[in-house]
């Protein structure tokens, strides 16, 4: 399976009584699937996942298993605390029809999360899994990094096929790709450091800011991957404040506010999660309206 291109990791749209909106969700989906997205992660770090029931996980599986395009490529957020938790739920995404699974590491006894507890962890997964996995990268939420003899390592079973790297940080990814076999795919998720990603040998993105910008976070990625470097550098530096402003301070709040402003579905956090403030919401409108005379294509001008 090749992961190319770039996916949105969807929220997840509330009704006003807290529960999830499937119908907000749906809309969601058929406006991504009008655009040149590679595919869809349901359920990771912007879906809110960890504050959802496990019926709601499945609820937003299903749905977005509906409604995606039939060349969209589905990736469904499994990570658990525990192996057999990890385990049961992605064969449940399997069992749906999602194409992969994207596996956060276990993080809550972090002081005795040795390297060689994860390895046993993902390989038993991997073992178990009738789907590819995606090792899951977050160390800003979950306080644990996958550094390159690691991730080398766990890219040796034939059944971990590739990582989602959102650190930010670009000589890991450069680390990562030289080490894993050149089969293995690294997969960017931070937005603002698409381009230089790309030029170290990130093959895709998933990205928060495609949930908002789909169009121009696509244009950004070809042109990085096209080697248009001074059209990309351009592209590049005017969606890093917008990145940094909407993903990295506001998370999902940021992100689903921006998406309201756009059309988009996307409404309030779930609790403990709180509305953006008025003046961040200000903030975020300000960086907005500065793309409004960046239209997508525009680099190609």
């Amino acid at each position: 399976m090749r992961l190319e291109g770039v996916f949105a990791p969807l929220t997840t749209p509330f009704a006003a009584d807290g529960t999830v909106a499937i119908d907000r969700l749906r809309e969601n989906v058929s406006r991504y699937n009008r655009t040149r997205l590679a595919g869809f992660v349901a359920m990771g770090s912007t879906g809110e996942a960890v504050l959802l029931s496990r019926d709601e996980v499945e609820r937003v599986w299903v749905t977005v298993r509906e409604t995606a395009g039939a060349n969209k490529i589905l990736i469904a957020g499994t990570g658990a605390e525990s192996t057999a938790e990890t385990i049961e739920r992605t064969a449940r995404a399997a069992s749906i029809g999602y194409q992969a699974a994207l596996v956060k590491p276990p993080y809550y006894y972090k002081p005795i999360l040795t390297a060689q507890v994860l390895i046993e962890h993902f390989e038993r997964v991997a073992d178990a899994a009738r789907i590819p996995l995606l090792l899951y990268s977050v160390p800003q939420f979950t306080g644990v990094a996958f550094e390159a003899p690691l991730v080398a390592r766990l890219a040796e079973h034939p059944n971990i096929i590739g990582i989602k790297e959102s650190s930010g940080n670009v000589q890991r990814i450069g680390e990562i790709v030289q080490s894993a076999p050149r089969t293995f795919q690294t997969l960017v998720g931070s937005a603002a450091t698409i381009h230089p990603s790309v030029a170290v040998g990130a093959c895709g993105c998933i990205l928060a800011l495609a949930c908002v910008l789909p169009d121009l976070c696509i244009e950004l990625f070809e042109l990085a991957r096209a080697g248009d470097v001074r059209r990309a550098l351009s592209l590049q530096q005017n969606l890093i404040p917008v990145s940094k402003k909407i993903v990295s301070e506001g998370g999902a709040p940021g992100v689903k506010y921006a998406m309201d402003l756009l059309g988009y579905s996307g409404g309030a956090p779930r609790r403990p999660l709180l509305p953006p403030a008025e003046a961040y919401k200000k903030e975020i409108e300000g960086v907005l309206s500065v793309l409004k005379g960046i239209p997508a294509g525009s680099a190609h001008g």
